[in-house]
């Protein structure tokens, strides 16, 4: 009988989907990337493995041996990681081998054909969690102000144009002027560092969706942890591409939002 899969990274994604999906009583195989996933994913899932960022043939070994057909990708597993002291295995090594370019498309799209050619589809990695997904509008108590509004436009424009080139997913804007653009830091990382070149001026966040059609990987995501940074690093507006980003624990997120004087809007995705 086939069964789904979730690949578990970082972060709060991995634990909304497994809840989400023992609510509808599926029958889900974890599989944890060491140093990444949390321990809590054993408590939720069917049955949990855990992998090194580079065992991929263990990991497809895994999912054939749990008669896994359709597998999730949730969370994030830091770009960086691919750089680590780890020794990939021979079928990572190959994989490393045939792709031209190290970014986050190329290596892990490059996965996906790996693991479709072995007859495990990757799939919606937001399937469960579609109510979680960003809306169009404002979601906070806070409208952004015309201020905003300029710094969200010029935002957007730079987002769009660096999609091609797959370096990060969010940008930094302080009146009209892009202070920094995320790379393999990560977005939290990146407001600190905006933070430090603005001497205590305004900043807006804005993440873009890489003008992606498809939401197997790679999803941008927010949730408190990015509103508790944007307030210790003075970000007063977050904009997000609507129907493409996930607001994990979202109620809890949009209050801390509210209680900051923080503005959280979405907006139709750049095509």
């Amino acid at each position: 009988m086939s069964r789904y899969g979730i690949i578990a990274g970082s972060g709060r994604f991995p634990i909304l989907a497994l809840e989400q999906a023992r609510l509808m009583g599926l029958d889900v195989a974890a599989v944890g990337i060491q140093g990444e996933a949390s321990q809590e994913i054993e408590s939720l899932a069917s049955s949990t493995h855990w992998v090194g960022i580079s065992e991929l043939g263990k990991l497809i070994d895994i999912l054939k041996k749990e008669s896994v057909t359709q597998v999730m990708l949730a969370g994030q597993v830091k770009h960086a990681s691919i750089f680590s002291s780890a020794l990939p295995d021979w079928k990572l090594v190959k994989l490393l081998a045939s792709v031209k370019e190290k970014n986050t498309d190329s290596l892990i799209g490059a996965i996906v054909g790996v693991l479709e050619q072995e007859g495990i589809r990757v799939i919606d990695s937001t399937v469960l969690l579609k109510p979680l997904l960003a809306g169009e509008g404002t979601m906070s108590r806070r409208k952004p102000t015309k201020e905003e509004e300029a710094d969200i436009a010029y935002g957007r424009r730079i987002a769009a144009a660096l999609s091609g080139f797959d370096i990060g997913q969010s940008v930094v804007i302080c009146e009209r002027a892009c202070v920094a653009v995320e790379a393999m830091e990560g977005t939290d990382e990146m407001l600190r560092r905006a933070a430090g070149l603005v001497n205590g001026r305004r900043l807006t966040l804005v993440k873009g969706s890489r003008r992606r059609r498809h939401m197997l990987f790679d999803v941008p995501v927010a949730g408190p942890g990015t509103i508790q940074t944007m307030q210790e690093t003075g970000a007063t507006m977050l904009a997000v591409d609507a129907g493409r980003t996930l607001l994990l624990d979202r109620e809890a997120m949009l209050t801390a939002a509210d209680e900051a004087a923080i503005s959280v809007a979405g907006y139709t995705p750049d095509e």
